[in-house]
């Protein structure tokens, strides 16, 4: 139902629009500029309309637009049409030539409906505008005079003398502009190519085209245009120099950057890039010492740079674009070497001359040597030197790096043996290096030495009753020569007296045999030379004087001598300490083992005693005449000090008788009291007499010993064979002597205490060599007055 009736309303109006529509008689036209402002006054519409103006509102006057826009507005107090809003023509019609806004004017009581036509007048309110700020061309240099090149229109919104455009450009001197008429009167605008191009000269080209409308005032519009000239591949690389040098030290680290080339391509794109390279004609051995980089021309060191080897590089390099076809440049690398002090001399021994003989003479040349360093200038020049100083030895410069070892001072084979040489060659360089060659020089012996014996003389002691063959000393003989020269051999000198029935000795070992055995109371003494000589040519040869001393052995029991059978006699009373009797007994032996002492047996007893060592038997208290009428046998004990110890013994008788009975025996019979005194007293002379005896024969032995020993120094000459001599006999108790070959006993008989004794001669001390040869020592001992040893 209100559809309907809504219809029906729709459909009163337009009847009723219709009916006014034909009953007006007419329509307005106005026109005014577009972008007016707000309020400008456009026409008088209600007086055009033939509208009274106070009859506006009460018919309800109202203007209606087709448009969304209210572009006008009418003043019902004074019937004025005005513009409400701004007016764009552009926008509004855009490119027509006419352009009007349909307004529809409607009143009521009655109705009526008026057609007003208000015309938007164009006004130059927009500047020429192209599409674009920036056009970019790319023309290629190779491109030919008249070539015309296209450019971007301009365009402008207003219409009729304010859009007619004009178009220009700076003047330059490869562009003109070329502007076209269209068959729509529009004009387009282009280049056109006046000479060729030439991007190496000028790569990028930069122009500006103004485009200006006909409008007053008139309006412009501009375009930037970028001409890139696109590179043609016309020029080959080229390197800022045809020869690069360089000085560089031999021997860098690997990876040691030595230049960087540089060439330049005046092309641009792949045309501009540039590859680095060896150039085919570099032989294999440059390249694996040098190495380039394709990107960069770096050549670094990737090999061994010796001075010595090369010293002047050249290498031909190739720079080549990548254009189409490629172009190449090309240059030369010299690389000097630096020397540096890398090489140490070289020492050659080039001839050697040894041993050299003792006897050699100064000047002789030794060795010949070469040095040399592969270094040049001061790196290269080399002097040596000789250590340790001291030498005999020096170097002698020939010529050029040759040396000559040479003899300054004579040698001793027997000093040094051999030289240790160190030859060291040392070069100017910095820092300077050095060599050295060791050199061992041994010295060549000549027979210059003759054998030497330890000792001037030897002097041997050999015990008594050695086996026959015994070893009793070894002889030795040094030679400080060596080889032939050195090897000594022994044989006894017997030119003056034999010797082969006692003594060998062995030609090699030099060992000392005694054939037989010694006798010490035949034989004390042998006293020979042995000769050393060495097997050199010719043969050197020398002598020593042996002593052999035959030791005395305990080999001979005391003897007992002057014992008388008949029992001896005893006048009693005596006093204690009477002597009433000596026991006499002599030792073959000497020494301690001579030396006699006398015991009483143990089963014996009663007012005896002896001496111990003067053999004497005395009474130890009184006897009286009681005692006289008995009889008593002693038995006497006598030991040698030997060791072993012999002994024998022997018996004295003695009677017992009172005074009375000694006058009748007296004629008879011995007596042992009384007054001894003459004999006493003829004893002490006879020991006088023996010992100036013996003092005086040992005084003249000595004296001949002494004159034959520098007889012998002095000539080389003396006997030799056994004699008598000194005999000197090793115990623990010491060494004793005497001068005859048994010992005499001189015994006093007055029969006082101390008026006898033995006589007893010490020896010095002298070395004692048992029978393997070893050397001992013997003690010297005195006897005190009761017969014990002091030292």
């Amino acid at each position: 139902m209100w559809i309907n009736s809504l219809e029906r309303r729709w459909l009163l109006h337009l009847v009723l629009l219709h009916t006014a529509w034909e009953s007006g008689s007419g329509q307005l036209h106005y026109s005014v500029p577009e972008e007016s402002q707000h309020g400008t006054f456009v026409g008088r519409i209600a007086q055009d309309l033939g509208l009274e103006v106070s009859d506006l509102v009460p018919r309800m006057f109202r203007l209606e637009s087709q448009g969304r826009e209210d572009y006008f507005e009418v003043n019902v107090q004074n019937g004025v049409l005005f513009v409400n809003s701004r007016i764009d023509r552009e926008e509004l019609c855009a490119k027509s030539s006419v352009c009007a806004i349909h307004l529809e004017v409607i009143v009521d009581k009655p109705l009526g409906v008026f057609h007003v036509e208000v015309e938007v007048a164009d006004i130059n309110d927009n500047a020429p505008v192209f599409s674009v700020i920036e056009q970019t061309l790319f023309i290629p240099e190779s491109r030919l005079p008249h070539s015309p090149f296209p450019l971007e229109s301009a365009s402008d919104s207003d219409i009729g003398t304010n859009a007619l455009l004009t178009y220009k450009i700076i003047p330059n001197d490869y562009f003109r502009l070329n502007v076209v008429t269209n068959e729509d009167h529009s004009k387009s605008a282009g280049l056109e190519l006046k000479k060729p191009l030439d991007r190496e000269d000028i790569s990028v080209h930069h122009l500006l085209l103004t485009a200006n409308d006909g409008g007053k005032p008139e309006l412009t519009g501009t375009l930037r245009i970028v001409i890139n000239v696109m590179d043609v591949n016309d020029n080959a690389p080229l390197f800022n120099q045809s020869v690069y040098k360089v000085q560089l030290p031999e021997n860098p680290v690997n990876g040691t950057l030595i230049t960087t080339l540089s060439a330049t391509d005046l092309d641009e794109g792949m045309a501009k890039e540039v590859a680095y390279s060896f150039s085919s004609l570099v032989s294999a051995r440059v390249k694996n010492v040098f190495q380039i980089s394709e990107i960069t021309g770096e050549i670094k060191i990737v090999g061994l740079l010796d001075y010595e080897d090369i010293n002047i590089w050249e290498i031909q390099v190739v720079a080549e674009d990548k254009g189409n076809p490629p172009l190449a440049g090309h240059c030369k690398v010299v690389v000097e070497i630096i020397d540096v002090n890398d090489n140490a001399p070289e020492v050659s021994l080039k001839s050697l001359s040894v041993p050299v003989p003792e006897n050699s003479p100064q000047g002789m040349v030794v060795a010949l040597i070469s040095v040399s360093d592969k270094d040049s200038g001061v790196n290269g020049q080399v002097t040596c030197s000789l250590w340790p100083p001291g030498l005999p030895f020096k170097l002698v410069s020939n010529f050029k790096n040759y040396y000559s070892l040479v003899l300054q001072e004579p040698l001793d084979r027997e000093q040094v043996a051999k030289y240790e040489l160190v030859v060291t060659g040392r070069d100017e360089g910095t820092p300077s290096l050095s060599a050295t060659r060791s050199l061992v020089v041994p010295i060549g012996d000549i027979n210059d030495n003759a054998p030497t014996f330890a000792q001037s003389s030897y002097t041997i002691f050999v015990k008594e009753n050695n086996p026959p063959g015994a070893h009793i000393f070894t002889m030795s003989a040094s030679d400080p020569d060596v080889a032939e020269n050195a090897l000594v051999s022994y044989w006894l000198n017997e030119k003056l007296w034999p010797l082969s029935s006692y003594i060998s000795v062995h030609s090699e070992s030099g060992k000392l045999y005694a054939l037989q055995p010694f006798d010490y109371e035949k034989l004390k003494l042998l006293e020979f030379q042995v000769s050393a000589k060495d097997a050199g040519l010719p043969s050197l040869c020398n002598n020593v004087t042996v002593q052999v001393f035959v030791l005395d052995e305990n080999d001979n029991a005391p003897a007992m001598s002057g014992l008388e059978e008949a029992p001896t006699l005893l006048v009693v009373p005596v006093i204690a300490g009477h002597v009433v009797g000596k026991i006499r007994a002599l030792d073959a032996d000497s020494g301690y083992n001579a030396w006699l002492r006398y015991e009483l047996h143990e089963a014996n007893s009663g007012p005896w005693r002896v001496g111990l060592y003067s053999g004497e038997i005395s009474t130890t208290r009184i006897l009286d005449e009681l005692e006289g009428g008995s009889s008593q046998n002693l038995l006497i004990v006598v030991k040698d000090h030997g060791k072993p110890p012999l002994s024998a013994t022997a018996t004295l008788s003695l009677s017992l008788v009172a005074n009375t009975q000694a006058i009748k025996t007296d004629a008879r019979l011995p007596r042992t009291g009384g007054n001894a005194k003459p004999l006493a007293d003829t004893a002490n002379l006879y020991l006088i007499i023996a010992i100036c005896s013996v003092s005086s024969l040992f005084l003249l032995v000595i004296l001949v010993y002494v004159a034959l020993r520098c007889q012998s120094q002095t000539k080389e000459e003396m006997m030799y064979g056994p004699g008598t001599a000194t005999l000197v006999c090793a115990s623990e108790v010491g060494s004793w002597s005497y001068s005859n070959r048994h010992s005499h006993i001189l015994a006093g008989v007055s029969g006082e205490p101390g008026a006898k004794s033995d006589l007893m001669v010490f020896s010095p001390n002298v070395p004692v060599f048992s029978s393997n040869g070893e050397v001992g020592h013997v003690k010297e001992l005195v006897p005190n007055s009761s017969g014990e040893s002091l030292v």
